[in-house]
């Protein structure tokens, strides 16, 4: 008889593959929150606030909300 099982390098139908690919895109995730985590708790630079102070006083001297 001849052995009917995957042959390496080829994941398993359903269940195996399935748990692997799971676990891959999790890791991803991970790292993604990680990195995105990272960006929101720079700080803003002095230059970029005072830009959006000017745009602001301009705003109010134009009567806007």
């Amino acid at each position: 008889m001849t052995d009917k099982t995957n042959p390496p390098g080829k994941p398993a139908r359903g269940g195996a593959g399935l748990e692997e690919a799971r676990l891959r895109q999790q890791a991803i995730g991970v790292k993604l929150r990680h990195m995105f985590d990272e960006v929101v708790n720079e700080p803003v630079p002095d230059e970029f606030l005072d830009i959006l102070r000017r745009a602001d006083q301009r705003d109010e001297g134009k009567g806007g909300a």
